[in-house]
């Protein structure tokens, strides 16, 4: 089992987030602490322990840290401004 930290600027993605946008992509973060490699998640490339979920439009960047066994979710974005 995995602990999830949201970074303060996932956090603030997260306030800026329609209410509808916002009840879908909570599943999906709580969804990291049982599995942080769900199906349909991509390593970001040039990196080493970062990835990305889709969810809708929206993208939920993060990194996983296998030793202290941790998720941090490090922003929450529309596609367009993800990358």
């Amino acid at each position: 089992m995995y602990e999830v930290f949201l970074e303060r600027r996932a956090e603030r993605d997260l306030k800026r987030l329609p209410p509808d946008v916002f009840q879908r992509i909570i599943p999906f973060l709580k969804a990291l602490s049982q599995d942080p490699k769900p199906a349909g998640c991509r390593k970001l490339v040039g990196s080493k322990n970062d990835w990305r979920i889709r969810v809708g439009d929206y993208r939920i960047i993060y990194e996983i840290d296998t030793k202290e066994k941790t998720v941090s979710v490090m922003r929450v974005r529309h596609r367009k401004d993800a990358y």
